[in-house]
C-alpha cells in the first residue's frame, strides 16, 4: 500500500487514541489532456480552499485513506488511472463506467493492531445503460470493546472493576457514485456524495458531507486518471454527550472538556499513469505511477513544502491470460530519524496476488509492509468481487424463456 501510519482517535481524551496514517496518488501528465476549464476550476477550488482553511487538521477523517480492495493495495494503491471495477467508486470514481457487467458487487475484511480494529467494505455497482453506472459504497472503520474506566472509583472511594463497562469507536461512510462516458473517446468522468458518520460510544458523534470528482482517459493502452476528493472541504459536525459524572472526573484528571465543534477534511489531488503491454503467450504487464498532493502544509513525504506536499508511490501487475495475477507495489516514502539521530529514508514494499474464475468471481489477498520495512504494521488483506449478469429472455407463444 502506498502510506500506512493510520490515524484514529476517538473523542475521549486518555482513553483512546490509535494511529492510522495511509495515502495514495499523482502524475502530471493528465493535467496536459485534462480540458482547460474544468483544471482551472480544481485549481480555484483547492486555492481557495487553502487560504481559507489554513488551520485545518491534517488527519481529518482520515480513515477514509486507507483504501479499499486487496488488488489495489496489492500495488500500493497506484491505481487512479485504470481502475474500472466496483472500488472505483473510492478510487475514482470514472472507473465505474467500464464495470464490465450489470451488477458487481464488492467485499473486503481487514484488521490492524493484531485484530484490535477491524476494516469492512462493502460495494454495488449497477449499469443504468451503455453509457452510465451509479453504485453505492459503505465503509467501517472502528475499535469495538473499549473499556470505559470513567466510573471505576465509586462514591466512597473504593474501586470496583463490575462499573467497567465497554463502547465502541468507529467510522462510517456512505458514497454515492455516478459516472458516465463521454462522446469524447476514452474520456470518462464522474462523481461522488459522501455522507460520514463518526462516533465514540455515546459520548461523541459527527455528521459530515463531501463532494469527490474523477476523471479517466485512455489511449493506445496508456491510462491517466484524476480523482480530487473533498473538493469544497468535507464538514463534520461533532456533539458531545457527557453526563455529569464524566465531566467530574474530567475535571479531577486534568483533561478539558470537550465542546462542539466543526472539523474540516481539506482537499487533496490524486493523479496517475499506466501502461499496458501485451507479451507473448497471453502475458501482460501493468506498470502504474501515482501522486498523492495534499494541501494542509508540511507532511513527512518524499517532496514537500508549506503549500502542498506530493507522495509518490507504484505498482506493477504481471497476469496470465486475464486469469492470474502478481502483483507488487513500493510507497509511503517518509524520512525517519534513528536512536543515533541519523535520518534515513524508508518505504513501505507491498505483495499481492488475483485469480478470475470465469470472469465472475474475483479473488484477491495483499500483504501490506513485507518485512516490516516501514514503521506501518503488516497487514493480510482479502477481497471479493462478484459479476452478475441477467439472462437474456426471448418470447415463444407469449411466454419468456430464458435464451
Amino acid at each position: 500500500m502506498t502510506h500506512f501510519l493510520y490515524l484514529y482517535s476517538a473523542i475521549i481524551k486518555k482513553q483512546i487514541i490509535i494511529f492510522l496514517f495511509f495515502r495514495y496518488s499523482i502524475t502530471t501528465k493528465i493535467l496536459i489532456r485534462m480540458p482547460r476549464k474544468i483544471f482551472a476550476v480544481i485549481v480555484l477550488l483547492f486555492t481557495f480552499t487553502y487560504f481559507a482553511y489554513s488551520q485545518a487538521p491534517k488527519y481529518s477523517n482520515e480513515f477514509l485513506s486507507i483504501g479499499v480492495g486487496a488488488r489495489a493495495l496489492g500495488m500500493s494503491n497506484s491505481n487512479v488511472a485504470f481502475v474500472s471495477d466496483v472500488t472505483s467508486g473510492y478510487w475514482n470514481t470514472a472507473g465505474l463506467a467500464m464495470v464490465p457487467s450489470q451488477f458487481q458487487a464488492g467485499l473486503m475484511h481487514s484488521e490492524y493492531f493484531a485484530g484490535i480494529a477491524k476494516y469492512d467494505y462493502v460495494a454495488l455497482a449497477v449499469k443504468i445503460d451503455e453509457k452510465s453506472t451509479g453504485a453505492f459504497s459503505f465503509i467501517r472503520f472502528g475499535v469495538d470493546d473499549i473499556p470505559n474506566t470513567t466510573e471505576l472509583i465509586d462514591a466512597q472511594g473504593n474501586i470496583d472493576y463490575d462499573r467497567i463497562t465497554t463502547f465502541s469507536a468507529a467510522d462510517y461512510a456512505f458514497i454515492f457514485s455516478y459516472a458516465r462516458k463521454s462522446k469524447i473517446e476514452g474520456l470518462r468522468y464522474g462523481g461522488n456524495a459522501k455522507i460520514i458518520y463518526r462516533k465514540v460510544g455515546s459520548f461523541a458523534n459527527s455528521w459530515g458531507f463531501g463532494l469527490d470528482f474523477g476523471v479517466q482517459y485512455e489511449m493506445k493502452k496508456w491510462y491517466f486518471g484524476v480523482m480530487a476528493r473533498d473538493i469544497t472541504s468535507t464538514f463534520n459536525a461533532w456533539k458531545y454527550n457527557l453526563n455529569d459524572n464524566m465531566k467530574e472526573v474530567f475535571t479531577r484528571t486534568g483533561n478539558e472538556i470537550p465542546e462542539s465543534t466543526l472539523e474540516l477534511t481539506l482537499p487533496r489531488l490524486n493523479i496517475g499513469a499506466a501502461k499496458r503491454f501485451d507479451m507473448p503467450k497471453k502475458f501482460s504487464a501493468l506498470i502504474a505511477v501515482d501522486l498523492d498532493m495534499t494541501f494542509d502544509g508540511k507532511r513527512n513525504v518524499l517532496i514537500r513544502s508549506n503549500l502542498l506536499s506530493i507522495d509518490p508511490h507504484g505498482g506493477l501487475e504481471l497476469g496470465y491470460n486475464d486469469i492470474i495475477f502478481v502483483r507488487a507495489g513500493f510507497g509511503n516514502i517518509q524520512k525517519e530519524t534513528d536512536f543515533e539521530g541519523k535520518k534515513k529514508i524508508t518505504f513501505q514494499p507491498n505483495i499481492g496476488v488475483g485469480i478470475v474464475i470465469k470472469k465472475i468471481v474475483a479473488i484477491d489477498y495483499a500483504f501490506t509492509d513485507i518485512g516490516n520495512a516501514s514503521i506501518a504494521l503488516y497487514s493480510h488483506v482479502f477481497s471479493l468481487k462478484l459479476n452478475i449478469n441477467r439472462k437474456k429472455t426471448v418470447s415463444v407463444d407469449n411466454v419468456e424463456k430464458p435464451q
